[in-house]
């Protein structure tokens, strides 16, 4: 059950890529340590380009960028400075096509790169997530009474621990003008759109990463080899559109879970970090289709 709930944070980034819907992004995130002197901040970049194949046929090349400032100003039984920083980087590739009039299906690839980066990259600091989504979109069509979008998918994450794909889900709908909402992973929301350029929601989702040690320590006879942040988070989030694509965007809210924690070889817990829940602040600006 534990390394299923891992799995599910793992798959937050990569789900959100293979969806495809933002061609460009650039993202801040923050989150400070409750009672204490440390803070998360991130800063997050991806830009993903597609290329015809052929009419209703897209071949997608992206990647994305992480950097992650861990800020570990408390007194620790450790050294900390191998671990002030955090890179991770995304190649994503993906393949759609249309399998009739209802279903699309994608393909999807992403070699990452997961690290401290304190020295020579190695074979552990690199990892492959993939997967394989149908797609049910009737968000386009004017005769829907009910506008929708059903993704299914299977995914596979080889830092997960679990050597078999798992299911994952995600449902939308407009209820009318005005409101829509969202379930499933790695998102919920429910969405009162004020005009064609602002809306604002309510919502529920999941973040966090998961990295390499390029310098192992040892805490109390036990050696670290990675470290985690897995989060559940609500809050009120707002967009503003200040074109068709290019919009505006801002989350704040509370961490309804939070786990930073060092793991060793076996991703097994060593060290919690922390696990006190605090504020949420993302915000940024992104081009979608």
């Amino acid at each position: 059950m534990k390394k299923f709930f891992l799995f599910q944070f793992l798959l937050i980034s990569f789900l959100s890529n293979a969806q495809l819907t933002d061609l460009a992004r650039l993202e801040y995130s923050f989150i400070p340590k409750n009672k204490s002197e440390d803070q998360y901040t991130r800063i997050r970049a991806l830009v993903n380009y597609p290329i015809k194949i052929k009419e209703d046929t897209y071949f997608v090349i992206g990647a994305e960028y992480n950097h992650i400032f861990l800020n570990l100003n408390d007194s620790y039984p450790f050294d900390t400075s191998s671990l002030e920083k955090v890179t991770v980087i995304d190649l994503n590739l993906a393949y759609t096509h249309k399998l009739n009039d209802i279903w699309r299906v994608a393909y999807t690839i992403s070699p990452r790169l997961a690290s401290t980066l304190n020295g020579k990259i190695t074979s552990e600091d690199l990892f492959l997530n993939g997967g394989i989504f149908f797609i049910k979109d009737k968000t386009k069509i004017t005769t829907v009474r009910k506008p929708y979008r059903l993704i299914l998918g299977l995914t596979y994450n080889t830092t997960a621990g679990i050597p078999f794909p798992l299911p994952l889900i995600s449902y939308f709908s407009e209820i009318n003008e005005n409101w829509s909402y969202t379930v499933g992973v790695p998102k919920m929301n429910v969405k009162y759109r004020f005009d064609e350029k602002k809306n604002l929601q309510a919502f529920v989702g999941l973040d966090g990463y998961y990295a390499h040690m390029q310098r192992p320590t040892s805490i109390q006879g036990k050696q670290v080899d990675n470290i985690s942040l897995s989060l559940i988070v609500g809050g009120l989030g707002y967009e503003y559109s200040l074109s068709k694509y290019l919009v505006l965007y801002s989350y704040a809210g509370y961490t309804l879970r939070l786990n930073n924690v060092l793991r060793n070889a076996d991703r097994e817990n060593v060290f919690t970090l922390d696990d006190v829940n605090a504020f949420y602040l993302r915000t940024g600006i992104k081009f979608r289709l």
